[in-house]
């Protein structure tokens, strides 16, 4: 009877080979889940894409309207009342006015500061999340358009006068003398007119970003 039982329980003992063993235990370790880094929204990527195609824009704006304004010279001959025939010859530039050498300045300023945001925004959107607080004062330090607007104002309205003199107080306009200062005049207060928009697209673009940001 002893025999036939250990029979029996021989035949129900099952070997398992050893590689099917090591596959059973592998299974039973339990790995941590994968930690998935969220991926930046399309939102986001057009905002950042905006922003740095609006201080590029800011950069090349500042850059030609400085350099049109730079370059806006003209020198024209006026005869000697007593002594007519002798002429002697009377150059126009930007450095006889100070508004227009505050625009110089401030426009200097203005692109230096669209060509470090514009960098640091293309680094930025090739690397999201880098350096969110510097991004964050963007807000602030756009607020040039202060000074920008100031300068446009200020050239804007010495060259008007240029343009149509003010019998009022007898200044006599120039641009009929000095058509092509004039011409340049015009051309850089209408490029930074145009850098005074992009600023503020900038400003209520670095806005609402922010408040995007903001927990609800």
């Amino acid at each position: 009877m002893a025999s036939k039982d250990t029979l029996v329980l021989e035949a129900e003992t099952v070997v398992v080979p050893p590689h099917e063993a090591m596959a059973a235990e592998h299974k039973k370790v339990e790995y941590p889940p994968e930690v998935k880094t969220p991926a930046a929204s399309p939102s986001t990527d057009c905002f950042a894409l905006a922003d740095v195609v609006l201080r590029f824009l800011l950069f090349a704006s500042a850059l030609v309207a400085v350099v049109v304004m730079v370059t806006s010279k003209q020198t024209e001959k006026f005869p000697i009342l007593p002594f007519p025939p002798f002429l002697v010859a009377l150059p126009a530039k930007f450095t006889h006015s100070p508004a227009f050498i505050y625009f110089v300045a401030a426009l200097s300023v203005a692109g230096l500061y669209g060509i470090i945001t514009t960098l640091l925004s293309f680094y930025a959107l090739l690397k999201p999340g880098c350096c969110p607080t510097v991004l964050s004062h963007f807000v602030i330090f756009d607020l040039l358009l202060g000074i920008v607007a100031a300068a446009t104002g200020a050239a804007g309205g010495v060259a008007y006068i240029g343009l149509k003199g003010n019998s009022h107080v007898g200044w006599k306009k120039v641009c009929n003398v000095y058509d092509e200062f004039c011409r340049h005049l015009g051309a850089s207060i209408a490029v930074s007119l145009f850098g005074s928009i992009v600023l503020v697209l900038l400003v209520l673009l670095s806005v609402y970003s922010l408040s995007k940001k903001i927990p609800k």
